[in-house]
């Protein structure tokens, strides 16, 4: 793929990221609740198996109010709905020195003067949560036992245990954190923890610690919608816990599968990877 052909599906896939708004509570509401009773699986699981895909968030910034940057690196201007809901100005809480770092980081985007400028995405590294569930679709899958999360981007994966066993050692970092569950009726509710610091959540390096712990809420609103719902606590980086909100919709075409996105580094952006290797010492 050459670099304006890659630069013209950027552009294209921010165009039709939201098309819809999100059906999410309030900041500061309590968690969403679903009165609407699911089929269940030989193991009691709600099932909520099959082929799903984010709607009505912007994965390019997550933010209100970022139109700049996103117009910097996209050529778009957009007024996009933001997936942070709490707080309710739909910013990030940053410290003061990891905002300026995000602001460094955001002015050089397209420098490539230093790797830690380039969206990990572009090195082919695994996407962390919950930009899992905005890169393309996912599938769920539920042996007894776990639910799978299976991402059709670079093959990412999540396997959730329900068994309460412990999280493993904390010295212990994974790109897709250690995941724990428990279903409250149709909720599934997961606890993530060991995460490294080397994930994104979009393209404006909105960035976290290896600190961060997530606590994820994924409610069946009717057969064919879920609200996701996560808190994240990072005192390393963040002042206070926030909160995301995005809204899951089922793919029902017949037969349909997960697409092939694989990346390997160098294939799709070949031109970043020879940016930087001539300009990163």
């Amino acid at each position: 793929m050459t670099h304006r052909a890659f630069a013209s599906l950027m552009a294209m896939a921010a165009a039709v990221a939201v098309t819809t708004v999100m059906q999410v509570p309030a900041a500061g509401q309590t968690p969403t609740v679903s009165r609407w009773i699911p089929p269940r699986l030989p193991d009691g699981q709600p099932d909520m198996q099959g082929i799903w895909a984010n709607r009505g968030v912007n994965s390019y910034d997550l933010e209100r109010g970022m139109s700049e940057a996103h117009l910097k690196i996209t050529g778009i201007q957009q007024n996009w709905k933001p997936a942070i809901v709490d707080p309710p100005d739909g910013k990030f809480p940053y410290q003061p020195w990891a905002a300026a770092k995000r602001k460094e980081i955001q002015d050089n985007y397209l420098t490539l003067t230093k790797a830690e400028y380039v969206d990990p995405h572009t090195l082919c590294y695994l996407s962390g949560i919950p930009r899992i569930f905005y890169q393309g679709e996912f599938q769920i899958l539920q042996p007894p036992g776990y639910v799978v999360f299976l991402q059709e981007f670079n093959h990412g994966s999540r396997i959730v245990p329900l068994d309460a066993r412990p999280h493993v050692a904390g010295d212990i970092k994974l790109w897709m954190g250690d995941s724990r569950g428990h279903w409250e009726g149709n909720t599934l509710v997961v606890d993530v923890t060991n995460n490294n610091d080397r994930t994104w959540w979009d393209v404006v390096g909105s960035f976290h610690s290896n600190g961060l712990h997530i606590a994820e809420r994924y409610t069946f609103i009717d057969a064919d919608t879920i609200n996701y719902e996560a808190t994240f606590e990072d005192p390393k980086v963040f002042v206070r816990p926030f909160k995301m909100a995005l809204l899951f919709k089922r793919n029902n075409e017949e037969g349909r599968e997960l697409m092939e996105f694989a990346c390997r580094e160098g294939q799709e952006s070949q031109h970043i990877m020879q940016m930087l290797r001539r300009n990163v010492r």
